[in-house]
């Protein structure tokens, strides 16, 4: 998909990718991004709206989607990240909420529009999506619900028209990963390789020179041949009174 003069939402904008993917969007002639923070926020740019937008919140998922009259890109970027041994279950909790709830609860929220619009969906995962980091278990888990997530929603929105991006990014320099000592690649290399391979219409974007490494491996694999398989098992749709298909 071409993001010139395309309507965007990212989750998340306030910091670190989702900052810099409002400065992405704009470089490449978005007409409009809807940055959600859970913040106020200002950006120089007049194209650039701020809405808040907690996504845990369902008050806040609600009130954006009445103020968003259209879009055709949704990039769910909103996450949180911590360290944890599996000892106590509020952090598990917490991650769920944030990085698998609420990813599912805003792409459920803003779908008609995408269907109207014949968008996409842009799902900022993680590396540990595909295994797990043994020192952040709790945020492995619940991009690895998001990433089975992501998979569900491009077979079943696959006949309206809806496509459907993940982002396996390896580690990145953010304030979220500050205390993580790896090599870390910039936020501005990552924000360009999404939107890039947005673009070029990868189903599966490694973004980074880190996750790339295995980009060819992924895609050639036994897991990518299982779930384009298992995407033959989509129900048909509901037929109405009518005979209309229903959705």
């Amino acid at each position: 998909m071409n993001t010139e003069n395309k309507t965007v939402l990212i989750t998340g904008a306030n910091r670190g990718i989702g900052r810099a993917l409002v400065d992405e969007m704009l470089r490449r002639g978005a007409k409009r991004i809807y940055a959600g923070t859970r913040s106020d926020q200002h950006h120089d740019d007049e194209r650039v709206i701020f809405i808040k937008l907690d996504v845990t919140n369902e008050g806040d998922i609600r009130r954006a989607a009445e103020k968003i009259e259209g879009l055709d890109i949704l990039i769910n970027n909103a996450g949180i990240f911590a360290p944890d041994d599996f000892s106590d279950f509020e952090v598990i909790n917490r991650h769920l909420a944030v990085n698998f709830f609420g990813m599912l609860r805003v792409t459920q929220a803003f779908l008609p529009m995408l269907v109207r619009s014949k968008g996409v969906i842009v799902n900022n995962l993680s590396l540990s999506a595909l295994v797990p980091v043994a020192s952040t278990p709790a945020y492995s888990i619940s991009k690895a619900a998001a990433h089975n997530a992501a998979q569900a929603f491009r077979a079943l929105l696959a006949a309206r028209g809806v496509k459907v991006h993940t982002c396996f990014t390896g580690p990145v320099d953010t304030d979220m990963t500050r205390d993580f000592d790896v090599p870390k690649s910039e936020v501005s290399l990552v924000a360009a390789g999404i939107v890039g391979g947005l673009e070029r219409g990868e189903e599966d974007i490694f973004p980074d020179p880190f996750s790339a490494q295995i980009a060819d491996g992924w895609r050639a694999g036994v897991v990518k041949e299982l779930e384009q398989q298992f995407a033959a098992f989509v129900p048909p749709p509901a037929l109405d009174e009518g005979g209309c298909c229903h959705h």
